[in-house]
């Protein structure tokens, strides 16, 4: 069975700051991706309470080890999780 680095979707926001030159800079955002009863989610805002009754959380901007069966379940899950975030170990 293979192991794969999974980094979460990401989504680009901006502007990044208030002066002119700001709105042409975006910030690089990573998305959270969560397994809330048997569904998989995209979680941009989320509190460490709501986070700890779920079984799955993978954090936005933070690289995981998934497994085979994992990643074909994330990618199935309609989240916006493609091939292109993972990377064989």
């Amino acid at each position: 069975m293979a192991n794969y680095k999974f980094t979460t979707p990401t989504v680009d926001e901006g502007p990044a700051g208030n002066h002119r030159l700001f709105y042409f800079y975006k910030l690089h955002r990573g998305i959270t991706i969560v397994k809330d009863g048997g569904v998989y989610k995209q979680v941009r805002y989320q509190q460490d309470s709501y986070l700890n009754g779920l079984s799955e959380v993978y954090r936005g901007g933070y690289e995981t080890t998934v497994n085979d069966a994992t990643k074909a379940a994330l990618i199935a899950g309609g989240v916006g999780v493609t091939e292109a975030n993972f990377t064989a170990l």
